[in-house]
């Protein structure tokens, strides 16, 4: 009995990078057969795919999972995608200290 593919928002995040799957499979070093695998469910895009195809697709494993990019302000995805990795702590803590001022 064939398994139910597991939903995932790869293709949309590599879409909205304007990127190929071999172009993608190329910078994580796999190939677009395993890409396609990985995009349809078929495949499951485990902790190790997660990290290696974040940072080239310029957003967090949580999002390839939860998180479509048109759901997400495109400004704001393309402003973290420019920060670099060692920083972002960093400016999530700056992001924070705006939701503490609203909540008050």
């Amino acid at each position: 009995m064939p398994r139910d593919p597991e939903r995932n928002y790869l293709k949309a995040w590599r879409e909205r990078r304007r990127m190929t799957q071999a172009q993608l499979a190329e910078a994580v070093g796999t190939n677009g057969a395993v890409i396609s695998l990985l995009e349809s469910g078929d495949r499951r895009l485990s902790d190790k795919w997660l990290r290696r195809l974040a940072p080239v697709l310029g957003t967090t494993p949580g999002h390839l999972l939860e998180h479509h990019p048109d759901d997400l302000s495109a400004e704001f995805l393309d402003v973290w995608s420019q920060i670099p990795e060692e920083q972002r702590e960093q400016a999530l803590d700056v992001l924070r200290t705006f939701r503490k001022k609203a909540a008050r």
